[in-house]
């Protein structure tokens, strides 16, 4: 009974991970294809290209300098938010750093432009001041964005690290009568430094796989990624050999940075939790608690604006006649069919994936080291990292145009990849929740014979229950989101709210765009809320019953 409980979860498992690396084999299937007697010729005559190598450099260049902006401003707002931990908003900061990660990014960018660009706010502040503020388009703008998406991110991982340090370093560091500095750099930096190494490569990789911000934010050719120069040679040029020259590319760079993640011990779902601080009682200075609050309160206002910009130009808006108009309500529709069933996909991966880890780490729980299975599927839910949305897009691209039509298989292509885009987050969520549930029930499931459906539906799922509830979420916030393989393969008959934004802006329609950005970025802020407040009363109802 036991071995068929194990092969069912190891046969679920397996099944996703083949579908998962299907999915990812379409991004190699045009580098196979055009090897070909006849293909290899178009692709090696691309290798001269200057736009290839332009793209190469800029996608480097942006991520190492996003990287190091955010990490930059990352460090003084966590080591402020460190030694503030008692005061009362701390909790409501935390909540807003956390945020940008389900923010679509097509929906901070309109924000962004509105703050920085030409007629924005700070802009115009700046001018207003005698000074001269650069472009928003190309560059400054892309630092820009991803700073405001990375910075509150790598604040969260470095709280996350310094979550780990035992109470009594702190306690013993302000007995000793240590000021700041020498507290900082014995006692926090040690922990904040293997967080801050985690965080740096995780950012690269995320900016180096950027595509949004790039796409509406790049402003001409010296300022376009590889996954932007992909999109562009499919859809504009119609440069078949050059957009797989340069998927070969973009999939080996996300593999060294997927790599450099890996060795710095990262995740791509870091940040989604902080670990609590211990509170304790200490005499602190005045003038460190201003430097302290004025620390916090900038790097507060740097992530709140934005959204203060989204409410205050979507309300702006003629939100009724959007309402009313049929492109949105078709776009919407097909928003939330989509995303619904990239989430369900998503989950259902998720759970399947999670099962196979735990049975599989049941089974050898007194012998050792995972074993060579174990670690493929647990590898295998990451494999969207290297081979990135857009150029998994691309591939499906190219491979269905030699059949059939590439725009009719648009639905079934933004639901999968869309799903496999959300399992590296969704699993994070899952896994702990699914982990638990077997070692605490597995050997008395065994003893009464409960397996299948009967299983999960008394045992498993009312303590999955709440971290399944979260991963759909956000996996459907990511989904509704998405832009990068909508672009490739949406058209006229098919659209969603992001492609929609993207055309009201190219069409200078921003009224319509803020609009439209506001009601995005309802749904999603929604979305995240109400699964948090399903999983607190939740968990509270678990409180009470034990």
């Amino acid at each position: 009974m036991a071995t068929r409980s194990l092969t069912g979860a190891g046969t679920a498992a397996w099944i996703s991970v083949l579908a998962l690396v299907l999915l990812a084999a379409g991004a190699f299937l045009p580098l196979a294809i055009m090897a070909l007697p006849g293909g290899g010729g178009a692709v090696a005559g691309a290798l001269g290209d200057p736009v290839v190598w332009r793209s190469l450099r800029f996608t480097l260049v942006q991520a190492a300098l996003s990287t190091g902006l955010s990490l930059l401003f990352a460090v003084p707002v966590a080591a402020a938010l460190y030694e503030m931990r008692r005061f009362p908003g701390r909790g409501l900061v935390l909540r807003l750093f956390a945020l940008p990660l389900a923010l679509p990014q097509i929906v901070a960018v309109l924000a962004i432009v509105g703050l920085y660009g030409e007629r924005g706010a700070v802009s115009r502040m700046v001018e207003s001041a005698g000074l001269g503020f650069p472009s928003i388009y190309g560059l400054t703008g892309i630092l820009i964005a991803h700073v405001f998406f990375n910075m509150p991110l790598a604040v969260r991982i470095v709280l996350g690290g310094l979550a780990s340090m035992p109470g009594e370093y702190d306690r013993l560091s302000y007995q000793l009568g240590m000021g700041f500095r020498a507290r900082f750099r014995h006692v926090v930096w040690p922990f904040m430094r293997p967080a801050l190494a985690s965080a740096a490569s995780l950012i690269f990789m995320l900016c180096v796989t950027s595509f949004t911000v790039v796409l509406t934010l790049g402003g001409g050719p010296r300022a376009t990624t590889l996954e932007v120069a992909i999109y562009q040679a499919l859809t504009f040029d119609f440069d078949i050999a050059r957009a797989v020259l340069l998927a070969g590319v973009q999939i080996a760079v996300t593999a060294l940075a997927f790599g450099l993640l890996a060795r710095a011990g990262g995740e791509v779902s870091a940040g989604l939790t902080v670990g609590a601080l211990r509170p304790f009682l200490v005499r602190r200075h005045v003038p460190g608690q201003a430097v302290s609050a004025i620390t916090i309160l900038v790097g507060t206002l740097f992530v709140l604006l934005p959204f203060a910009v989204i409410i205050w130009r979507g309300l702006s808006a003629d939100l009724m006649g959007l309402f009313g108009q049929a492109g949105f309500q078709r776009a919407l529709a097909t928003s939330l069919i989509l995303g619904t069933l990239a989430a369900c996909l998503a989950v259902s991966l998720s759970l399947a994936l999670a099962s196979g880890m735990a049975r599989a780490a049941a089974g050898r729980r007194f012998r050792g080291e995972r074993t060579r299975a174990e670690r493929a599927i647990g590898q295998s839910s990451s494999l969207i990292l290297v081979v990135p949305p857009v150029v998994i897009a691309a591939g499906w691209f190219v491979v269905i145009r030699q059949f059939s039509s590439a725009y009719a298989a648009a639905p079934v292509m933004v639901v999968t990849i869309n799903a496999a885009m959300a399992v590296p987050f969704a699993i994070r969520l899952i896994l702990p929740a699914v982990t638990g549930a077997a070692e605490r029930y597995d050997r008395l499931c065994l003893q009464l014979g409960l397996r299948g459906f009967s299983r999960l539906r008394l045992v498993t799922w009312p303590l999955v229950r709440r971290a399944t509830l979260l991963a759909f979420a956000f996996s459907l916030a990511l989904s509704l989101g998405d832009l990068g393989v909508i672009a490739i393969f949406g058209s006229q008959d098919v659209q969603t709210l992001p492609y929609l934004i993207l055309q009201r802006m190219g069409s200078y329609r921003t009224q319509d765009a803020a609009g439209l950005a506001l009601i995005l970025c309802a749904m999603t802020m929604a979305l995240m809320m109400i699964a948090d407040r399903a999983g607190k009363e939740d968990s509270a109802r678990e409180r009470s019953e034990t």
